[in-house]
């Protein structure tokens, strides 16, 4: 079975909500679209595109699935993101779209958890962008690998978080720390089971 890997971009506060644009997804009046672009820079961009590069199919939500298919499908020839993204295969979980139109797109029937299981059997590495609501069933579900996260210093207040409440209890193991010049720090995690409890002072030999 291949990993489930999400990537995500993330300020001090968990927003991941549009970070690429202004008018990317202003949902509940979200007015903070395009915050990641200050802090872009030569190494964090290496590091995305070699996320992109690993990627053998994308697992998308229906918010997202809408913004990215109004722009990649147009995007440059010669953009080696976008002629990755067009080119691998492409699972959109929706209650509401009946038919997908970008190329190698096609949606998910049936029970969310069997579908991606099925996916991950299919390929070695399936990613995740965005997504807000797809990404909890996901987790609920112990179906995410890998978190591949870069974590911005700044703080939104408000707008989708990557952890809102209610998400499935997860503890996770660190793989990657690493800062970026512009301000950016990587962080990457792999699933670790379920959580384990304590009281501080204990004596954990007991």
């Amino acid at each position: 079975m291949g990993r489930l890997v999400v990537n995500s971009f993330v300020t001090l506060d968990g927003v991941i909500q549009a970070p690429g644009g202004s008018d990317e997804d202003r949902e509940a009046g979200f007015e903070h679209g395009g915050w990641q672009f200050p802090f872009m820079d030569e190494e964090s961009g290496a590091v995305i595109q070699g996320w992109i590069e690993r990627m053998d199919a994308l697992l998308l939500g229906r918010k997202t699935y809408d913004i990215w298919v109004g722009y990649w499908p147009e995007a440059p020839a010669d953009d080696p993101i976008g002629a990755r993204l067009n080119a691998v295969p492409k699972y959109v979980a929706s209650r509401t779209l009946d038919r997908v139109e970008w190329n190698q797109a096609r949606l998910i029937d049936g029970d969310l958890a069997t579908a991606v299981r099925a996916i991950k059997d299919q390929h070695d590495e399936v990613h995740v962008w965005g997504s807000a609501d797809l990404l909890q069933s996901l987790l609920r579900d112990g179906l995410v690998d890998r978190f591949a996260t870069i974590v911005y210093p700044i703080v939104l207040g408000t707008g989708k978080r990557l952890f809102p409440e209610g998400s499935g209890a997860t503890r996770f193991k660190p793989i990657e720390s690493r800062p970026f010049k512009a301000g950016g720090v990587l962080m990457t995690y792999e699933h670790d089971g379920k959580p384990e409890y304590g009281t501080m002072g204990q004596d954990r030999e007991r």
